[in-house]
Parts: C-alpha cells; structure tokens; sequence
C-alpha cells in the first residue's frame, strides 16, 4: 500500500510536466504558424522573432531552424542561416530543406566545395529534388569560375578575372573573397571608384577586413595619393600583419615617394644628371603604378630637355602620355620638345589637344605660335640658303650672300640649270634679308605678295667664269 501510494506521489509530480511539454509544443506551433505568415508577406525581421520564439519553446525541432535559417538568409545574415541549417540537419540529418538550407550558406559565402557536399547529401535524400540539382550545378560552376579567375590573375588577364568574379558573385553574393578580389583587379585596370566602392561596402560591414583596407590603400597608392595609401596599408598590416600584398605595397609605396621626393629636390638644385638617375630608378620599382609613374616619365623628359637631349626628352613623353592620355603637361612638354628640334606639325597636333581639352588663353597663344612656325617653315628658308644665322648682322648676310653666289653661279659649273635655279634662290633669299621691311615681314611669318617675290635682282654673264652680280 505504501508502494502504490509513493507510485501515485510520483505519478501526480510527473504529470504535469508531460502537459507542459505538450504544451510547450501547441505554442511553439503557433509561433512558428505566425512566424510563416510574416515570412509569406516579406517582413523577416517579424518572422524572424517568431521563429526564435518558436525554438525557445522547443529547441529540438529541426525544422524550426530551418525556418530560421530561411528567414537570415532573405536578410542577408548568412553566417546566422549557416548556424541554424547546421543545426538543423545536426537535430534531423535527413531533412532535406535543412541540406539544401546549408548548402546555399556556404554557396552565397563563396565555399562552393561545401555546398556541393549539402546539395549531394539533400540529392541522396530526394534525387529528383529540382532545386537541388540546380544548386549543384551552380556551385560547380562557381568552381569553375573560381578556377578560370585564378590561372588569368597570374597572367595578368585583370578584365577576365573581374568577369568571372561578377558571374560568381551572382550565385555567391555575400562573397567577400570574390568580391576582394574583383576589386583589386578594378584597381589594377585603373578602374578606382569602382574598386574603392566595392572595398568600403565590405568595411561597413567589417572595418577590420585587412583585405579591403588593402584595397582602400592600392586604389589612393595607383592614384598617386601615396601618403593616405601608406595609412591604409599600415592599418591593414596591423589586422593581419602577415597580409602580403599590404607589406609589398606599403614598402613600393615609401620607396616611390622617397625616390621621386630625392629626383625633384636634385632638380631644383639643378643637378640634373642626378635627378635622372632618381627619376629612373623610381620608374623601376612598380609599372603597374600608371599614374605616378606618367608623372615619373614627364618629370625625366624635363631632365632630358634641359640637358638638350631633346630626343629623349620626347620619347620619354611619350612614354607618359602612353601611360595617361589626359596628362596635359606631359602633352605640354613634348610639344615645346617638337618646337625645338623644328618638328612643327607634331607640335601642333600636341597643342591642339591641349587646347581641346583646356581652353585658356595660354594654350590658345601656344597653338597660335605653333601654327604660325608650321607656315614658316613650309617657305623656303633664305637664313638657310645663305647660311646664315636668324640673328645675322646685314654685313654678314652681304658677305655670306657674295659666297654662295659665286659658289652656286651657273657660268662656273658644268650643271647649269640646277646651279642657275640655286643662284637665284640666293638672290631671293638676299633680296629677302637685306630689306629690313621686307626681312620683318618674313620673321613674322606674314605672307610676302608676287611683288615682294620678285626680289629685283638679276645676273648677267659674258662668257665661261665671266659674271657681275647687279643688285637692285
């Protein structure tokens, strides 16, 4: 009697705690059943609340996580989704929407290798599943994708790394990998807001990704604003100071503005042979700095052109005009190269894209000088039939004048007409430069009338080596 009472004393503790169980479960029910109706009109922060309240009241059941994990991943907290389909298929390993639940986690966070493994593992379960055959193929696919990006980074194939990144990132949107390194290839194609773009949406998510503060900083270094590069750079290495690339840039970084700093100081104290030396070393510690280095190449033709290696100078404008077609002085450089060295209408052709571009005054007054020159120097040149200097005195084109017309006078050579049309092109020229009116008219690049052209001067001759010159 005793025994049976103690039984029902045990029976009377118990019995209340299997109601709360079931209890437990009625509620839980509802909240997951209100939780589905926020779900099925889009407020997931709602149904979110819902279902956790659901797991708080039973934490065994599967596919309440599964809900959950639902609802994270149309709010974009795939890691979360990732934790509660994980636990999901932990409470119940053959619930497949908890399987294909993972496998999207880890897809949309770029592990493609782990979501084929969930997408096998729900096909196991139900191989005629469509949705996860389909994600089995999209994860094979950004695989592949992953595959192809890798081998053309190394080739340096920038434009197709960021293709296949942009395919990946359709099925893997919350990639920070992919989108890492779409950005840095952004970058190196000179493409920078959209490179700094990408990076800042990853630091507002996470302001301590070394990567993207990588980003940050190559994006400011290729610009040329290498002092806020170096910032970024050294941040980065203090979140992960083993970040390669960082250490690379920062050190290219201090190096590049140390040399190019050391060229402008020699420069000014016009040692130029040594500023060259600097300008070129710079030149060699990064070409894929495109920016600076226009600015390293245009800084060393100005070195060039004040050692009168005029040559050089242009190729090496050239060079930076190749690396920045926008760079006004480099355009600027090259072109007053061309006016030196007499090559007009290259000078010109600079001059109009500068002025194309730029609209002043003073590009106006270059083009104008340029043009004026390209005329000039399409009319015969009487300094050079004489051959005299711009600067000769009227006694030295006399006599310089007297010299050639015995050297070229018709009477004295066996190739008379050739000879005859050179002594009067001295006779021009003279007639030309001996006339002071006539001479500043030239200089200015004026147009000399059919009466100025005839420069009243003749020759006569009387027989072999017998000849007087008339002057007008």
């Amino acid at each position: 009697m005793a025994a049976a009472a103690e039984c029902d004393v045990v029976m009377a503790a118990t019995e209340p705690e299997l109601l709360d169980d079931e209890e437990a479960k009625r509620e839980a029910e509802t909240f997951k059943e209100q939780g589905n109706a926020y779900y099925a009109k889009k407020d997931y922060n709602e149904a979110y609340n819902y279902y956790t309240k659901a797991i708080d009241m039973c934490p065994k059941n599967a596919s309440y996580y599964g809900n959950r994990a639902a609802t994270l991943m149309m709010l974009g907290r795939f890691w979360e989704a990732l934790g509660d389909a994980q636990q999901s298929v932990r409470l119940d390993d053959s619930f497949v929407w908890g399987h294909l639940r993972e496998g999207k986690c880890h897809l949309s966070l770029g592990n493609a290798m782990a979501a084929c493994r969930s997408f096998q593992r729900a096909l196991e379960l139900d191989h005629k599943n469509a949705q996860a055959q389909q994600e089995f193929k999209n994860a094979n696919a950004v695989m592949e994708y992953e595959k192809i990006a890798e081998t053309d980074f190394e080739k340096r194939d920038f434009r197709k790394v960021v293709f296949c990144m942009d395919r990946a990132l359709e099925f893997a949107p919350a990639c920070h990998r992919f989108k890492i390194l779409k950005a840095e290839c952004l970058a190196m194609l000179g493409r920078y807001p959209e490179a700094q773009s990408v990076a800042s949406d990853i630091l507002r998510m996470d302001s301590t990704n070394a990567d993207a503060l990588y980003v940050r900083g190559l994006c400011l270094y290729y610009e040329d604003c290498i002092e806020k590069a170096v910032q970024f750079f050294v941040q980065a290495l203090r979140m992960a100071p083993d970040h390669e690339k960082a250490c690379t840039a920062c050190r290219n970084a201090k190096t590049l503005k140390a040399k190019k700093e050391d060229g402008n100081k020699a420069f000014k104290e016009g040692n130029y042979k040594l500023a060259y030396e600097l300008y070129t070393e710079a030149l060699g510690i990064d070409p894929n700095n495109i920016k600076t280095n226009a600015k390293l190449y245009c800084n060393r033709g100005t070195v060039n052109s004040k050692l009168r290696k005029l040559d050089d100078a242009i190729e090496d404008c050239t060079n930076a005009v190749k690396l920045d077609d926008t760079y006004i002085k480099a355009y600027l450089r090259r072109a007053q190269c061309y006016m030196d060295t007499e090559q007009y209408e290259k000078a010109v052709r600079d001059y109009e894209k500068v002025y194309q571009t730029e609209k002043t005054k003073e590009h106006k007054q270059l083009l104008k000088n340029a043009q004026l020159e390209l005329k000039k120097s399409k009319r015969k040149d009487y300094y050079k039939i004489l051959g005299v200097d711009k600067n000769a005195s009227e006694d030295e084109i006399k006599k310089a004048y007297r010299k050639r017309a015995l050297m070229h006078h018709p009477d004295c050579l066996e190739v008379q007409k050739e000879e005859e049309k050179k002594f009067k092109e001295v006779g021009e020229a003279f007639t030309i430069l001996s006339d002071p009116k006539k001479k500043t008219r030239y200089d200015s690049g004026q147009d000399l009338d059919e009466e100025g052209m005839n420069m009243g001067f003749s020759f006569e001759a009387s027989g072999p080596g017998v000849f007087f010159f008339q002057l007008a």
